[in-house]
């Protein structure tokens, strides 16, 4: 049994350094049959790297399905003898940590409405100590880098060395294209924070409905993401929990076949000296827009002198509504997109009013 345990430790060891790296498995394990079904079908695709499956389920509502609890954990296990993929699931307490141990689970992953409670990371933190078990940790609920960078920190204090990262996208007010909004640029500070962590997309979480999960997880690859979690299901419209963004084996082998694996880097020096001469270009394009930046701040520093002397409030909404017109238009005939021209003004605007704020204050 050891021998089988250390086999599998080498297993999970080098798949960790796997690219693409892909999770797959059902939302909730609901049956042993279920579960072991599933597992068997997505072991026989060839394209899945782990199984996954949901035990513990933290619901925003009470009532709903909360998982089948650790009387699937043997199942799991079962299914992993079965299929020979290692296993993960979410865990959110101490106890949960030393179930899932106690029945080999490989990799365990901490979930976003844990990673938003730091005394809940520190829990589980707490209850890795001593062991030698990968951790994946999903970005909080809330768009917040600090408890996410938080939780990864609480976890490396407990001496755990393989830590990943998972961005299952962010709950926002008013979003309708997505369950949980994909906000990438979150996602990419992330990573740019922590090079050398592996980060794994989950476009189920993201979409919460399968129709878009293939652009949403092309996309991820082509931002140079480590790997998937993909929910599938045998039967996803009878689902316990998350019907429809599960998809089947059959339905996740096709993705992953569709999907064009984009790489980092190629071994071709024409590649290289075209990009640097490109790359070089936009360096000097951001110097200059730097130059310009700094000219602008300068005459709003101005245009705030002659509203002290006058006083004149710092915010005139007509003249910034003239603006934002303005501009959208044009970036329209530029070929810019409305939300960039919109964020990027938003943000000119807040700086020049700092440095009128300044002014007014001296």
């Amino acid at each position: 049994m050891q021998t089988v345990e250390a086999n599998m430790k080498q297993k999970v060891q080098e798949l960790w350094g796997k690219r693409p790296l892909i999770i797959s498995g059902p939302c909730s394990a609901e049956t042993e049959e279920q579960l072991v079904q599933t597992a068997q079908q997505l072991a026989a695709t060839g394209k899945v790297d782990m199984l996954r499956a949901g035990i513990w389920k933290p619901r925003t509502k009470p009532g709903l399905f909360e998982g089948i609890g650790a009387k699937g954990l043997p199942w799991l296990q079962h299914a992993k003898k079965l299929t020979g993929l290692p296993t993960a699931v979410e865990v959110a307490t101490a106890k949960q940590v030393e179930d899932a141990l106690t029945f080999d689970v490989d990799v365990l992953w901490v979930g976003a409405r844990t990673t938003v409670n730091p005394f809940s990371v520190q829990e589980v933190a707490d209850a890795l100590r001593g062991v030698d078990i990968p951790v994946l940790i999903k970005n909080p609920i809330n768009p917040d880098l600090e408890l996410w960078t938080g939780a990864v920190e609480r976890i490396a204090r407990a001496g755990i060395q393989r830590i990943g990262l998972i961005h299952r996208g962010f709950s926002s007010y008013g979003n309708s294209e997505y369950r949980n909004a994909p906000m990438w640029h979150l996602a990419i500070e992330m990573k740019r924070r922590n090079p050398n962590m592996i980060i794994i997309n989950d476009p189920s979480h993201i979409c919460g409905k399968r129709d878009n999960l293939l652009e949403t997880a092309q996309r991820a690859i082509d931002l140079d993401f480590d790997g998937l979690m993909i929910e599938s299901h045998i039967d996803p419209d009878q689902a316990w929990s998350d019907a429809k963004q599960q998809v089947t084996p059959t339905r996740l082998k096709e993705m992953l076949d569709a999907i064009i694996w984009r790489k980092e880097d190629v071994a071709s020096e024409s590649y290289h000296e075209a990009l640097e001469k490109l790359r070089q270009q936009i360096n000097h394009l951001d110097d200059e827009l730097m130059q310009i930046l700094s000219h602008r701040m300068k005459v709003a520093e101005r245009i705030g002198q002659y509203k002290k002397d006058n006083n004149i409030t710092i915010l005139q909404t007509n003249r910034w509504n003239e603006i934002l017109d303005r501009v959208v238009k044009q970036g329209e005939n530029l070929g810019l997109s409305n939300e960039f021209i919109t964020k990027y003004f938003d943000a000119v605007h807040m700086e020049s009013i700092n440095h009128q704020k300044k002014v007014l204050d001296s």
